[in-house]
């Protein structure tokens, strides 16, 4: 999956409309006064100004530019109450969209654009904002990041510092909306935040030059030597004066207040108003209209299909043993493991090599962006996922190393590298005809879908070289079929968390570390983890009735560019895409698809 930080920044995915905000709807509505030049014109001028709005609004630590930013997002009550004006605004302009009058592009990209912004509103009614941290993230994981960026300039130093001056305001502002949080019983389950503090206890205690937020500042490129000693004691100063006391005062908050009082139930549908916040939630990542019981039926018998398929795929070792004994032996065999970190970046970079010898006879269109491999930072690996792709980076959990097996990581870096996360994005940011909102947005259906499509499709590339590995992508496959069991069983069925750790045990290749920060993951994050396996399912879907309409003038690559070209987008646009993809005879968007 991509960047936490980015898919919470974005939500859904993601001067001015009015400036300075929209607290009264009417008068500060992105209508114009008067009556639009087109259809087309008029819904530009919505997305163009909201999402312009929005970016800034939202802005982390970085802008969508990876540019440095001086502060921190505003989360206090007037700002979400602006948030929800602004974008009931946007809405009430869209309903006036005479939509029979776009144009088959502007249709195409208001089809996108609309659930994007109902679902923010509803969002923001449920106020969302008031549960700002998980057993996967937090509001202040993301700096994490933004200290790890590329630097270039005095000014990129500049701003890092002003950010961190900020953070004092940013961290009373979302402890005001936790508190809010806890007041209503709208928490993350208690029992999926033990130990998550781990992630605030090394800036507390540590020397300033040795937390991560002095990391921009050992080696300074870019920045004339008579700066540099001066930009470095500032910072030094601002860490030991401001940062380090904010984040004692958060970790006293977290341990001693907010984690002590947050719900000990688990369901989502235990929240105020749960079962429509799930359903909202299932709206989101999934972009389908599927009720929570159709999801976990579909599961059930997915999940035991595939287990049929991972028999087979058992006997092909050579294994005469029981599946359980065959999982058990993949579980503690060492020469699954590795010894070093080092070697397990080299096996996911060798394996990344592998699809790029292949990669042109699959996809027309190659990005022009590259990655790097990186590991994921020491503050956040404990309970961190084995790994996560975005633009420019693919991050491996190289913490635990007997919990990430060798057999797992042609189809873990498939799905966050190359063709899956860090390709789709990089695709997606290239095209510069879509307007800026695509280019930037992120659906958890279509990524995620795409990114597990891409495990499977590692078959057909020959990507895996031994009958484990083709074990290990089926038991990716199956975790993922796991978790449309696990999420409606823990969220709607009344699961124990020890209930979902023994489904996944029993069932997928995942050691017991991954199975434990995984299941926590899917009870503090409702409904994300339904995107993957419905995703991928839309997608095969897709692709199979081209085969079937198309015949021989079925052309892979074209289909492949047809799905990339698109970008991020909900379920019902792929297919419809796929529909004119096949009245056309299968030609692909761009010329050397044919």
């Amino acid at each position: 999956m991509p960047n936490s930080r980015l898919v919470l920044a974005i939500g859904l995915l993601l001067s001015t409309l009015a400036s300075p905000g929209l607290a009264d709807a009417k008068r500060t509505s992105p209508t114009p006064a008067k009556t639009p030049s087109s259809a087309d014109t008029r819904l530009r001028e919505i997305y163009t100004a909201e999402w312009k709005w929005r970016s800034h609004e939202e802005s982390d630590s970085e802008d969508d530019e990876g540019k440095i930013t001086d502060h921190l997002p505003r989360v206090d009550n007037a700002s979400q109450e602006k948030r929800l004006s602004h974008w009931r605004a946007t809405l009430a302009a869209l309903d006036d969209i005479p939509v029979n009058q776009l144009s088959a592009k502007e249709r195409l990209n208001y089809d996108i654009y609309r659930p994007q912004i109902e679902i923010l509103v509803r969002l923001q009614e449920m106020r969302d904002y008031e549960m700002p941290v998980n057993s996967d993230s937090a509001f202040w994981t993301g700096l994490t990041y933004t200290a790890r960026s590329t630097f270039r300039t005095a000014d990129d130093y500049r701003r890092w510092i002003q950010q961190m001056k900020d953070i004092p305001r940013f961290f009373a502002e979302e402890t005001a909306q936790m508190r809010a949080g806890l007041a209503r019983g709208f928490t993350p389950p208690q029992v999926t935040l033990a130990g998550r503090d781990g992630s605030l206890v090394p800036i507390v205690d540590a020397a300033p030059e040795k937390t991560f937020f002095y990391l921009p500042f050992e080696k300074m490129t870019g920045v004339p030597d008579a700066d540099r000693a001066a930009l470095r004691a500032e910072a030094v100063s601002v860490i030991q004066n401001t940062v380090q006391p904010a984040y004692r005062q958060m970790l006293d908050f977290f341990r001693n207040e907010y984690v002590p009082k947050t719900r000990t139930t688990l369901a989502a549908i235990d929240l105020p108003d749960g079962e429509a916040y799930y359903r909202t939630r299932i709206q989101e990542f999934t972009t389908l209209n599927l009720s929570p019981a159709e999801i976990h039926t579909f599961g059930v018998s997915e999940v035991e299909r595939l287990h049929a398929e991972m028999v087979e795929a058992m006997k092909t070792t050579g294994w005469t043993g029981s599946f359980d004994e065959f999982l058990a032996m993949l579980r503690s065999d060492s020469r699954f493991t590795v010894k070093t970190p080092e070697e397990l970046l080299m096996q996911a970079s060798w394996v990344a090599k592998r699809f790029d010898e292949v990669a042109g006879q699959y996809f027309g269109r190659l990005p022009r962006a590259r990655f790097a491999i990186r590991p994921v930072p020491d503050e956040l690996a404990p309970f961190y996922t084995a790994g996560r792709g975005g633009n420019g980076v693919y991050l491996l959990n190289t913490y635990n190393l007997p919990s990430r097996p060798l057999y797992n990581l042609p189809a873990l870096t498939l799905h966050e590298s190359a063709p899956g996360h860090a390709w789709q994005g990089s695709l997606a940011l290239e095209h510069k005809d879509q307007p800026e909102f695509r280019q930037h947005t992120y659906i958890s259906a279509y990524g995620e879908g795409w990114a597990l499509y891409c495990e499977r499709l590692g078959v057909e590339m020959g990507i895996y070289r031994n009958p484990y590995e083709h074990f290990g992508m089926l038991g990716y496959q199956i975790w993922r079929a796991t978790r449309l069991v696990v999420d409606t069983g823990v969220h709607t069925q009344g699961w124990t968390r020890q209930q979902a750790i023994d489904y996944l045990l029993k069932y997928t290749t995942l050691p017991a570390h991954e199975v434990e920060t995984e299941v926590d993951r899917y009870i503090a994050w409702p409904g994300q983890a339904l995107s993957y396996y419905l995703g991928e399912t839309e997608i095969i879907k897709a692709r199979a009735r081209s085969e079937a309409a198309l015949g021989s003038k079925f052309n892979l690559r074209a289909f492949h560019d047809t799905i990339l070209e698109l970008g991020s987008v909900p379920m019902n646009v792929l297919q419809a895409r796929v529909d004119r993809f096949i009245a056309e005879g299968g030609k692909g968007p761009y010329p050397d698809d044919e």
